[in-house]
């Protein structure tokens, strides 16, 4: 078991490219589209960062800049950099379950009508239309941006799991209209 959480792991990742303060910390999470692979807010990024402080992982020190006022930079220690070691080992070893509140849907499926069903799982595939444009867009950007390959990859995997979903969910209307006689 990793000794860091995942919003621990996020923050502490880029402190492993650079010394870094908060708020740049928080640019960095907006240029990347983190919000979009891991659940991190603004306000947890000062929180995560003390947490990493008190846990002896990064090291805190304040720094006069000119014309503005101090900051604090935030520095990586040995101890933080083999905990990220052992956690990215981890996370990247091992497929875990993901629980996804659809299946609750589906396991209920029979509480509302075939129609209303059927209705939901339109709106259901018009809302992983929109999701998989947007990925579409990010991955064009970033490839037209030339970040590296695995930027690119935290938004072309969730597009390509999106469009087995699309490809599932469309199979499934077609189960369900047969199985309910409703061709």
């Amino acid at each position: 078991m990793s000794r860091i959480s995942d919003i621990e792991a996020a923050i502490l990742g880029l402190l492993c490219e650079s010394p870094q303060y908060g708020y740049h910390l928080e640019k960095i999470v907006e240029e990347r589209g983190m919000r979009n692979w891991t659940e991190i807010g603004f306000s947890s990024i000062y929180y995560v960062l003390k947490r990493l402080e008190k846990k002896n992982y990064i090291s805190g020190e304040i720094k006069p800049t000119k014309g503005k006022p101090a900051r604090k930079i935030y520095t990586i220690t040995a101890e933080g950099e083999e905990a990220m070691q052992e956690k990215v080992k981890a996370t990247l070893s091992e497929n875990e379950k993901l629980i996804s509140p659809f299946d609750l849907g589906i396991a209920n499926i029979k509480v509302i009508s075939p129609e209303e069903a059927l209705e939901s799982l339109e709106m259901y595939l018009e809302s992983l239309k929109e999701r998989m444009d947007f990925l579409e867009k990010s991955v064009k950007m970033h490839q037209e941006l030339k970040s590296p390959y695995f930027v690119i990859a935290l938004f072309d995997r969730p597009l390509k799991q999106l469009k087995c979903e699309k490809e599932w969910v469309l199979d499934f209307i077609e189960i369900m209209k047969r199985e309910e006689n409703l061709e």
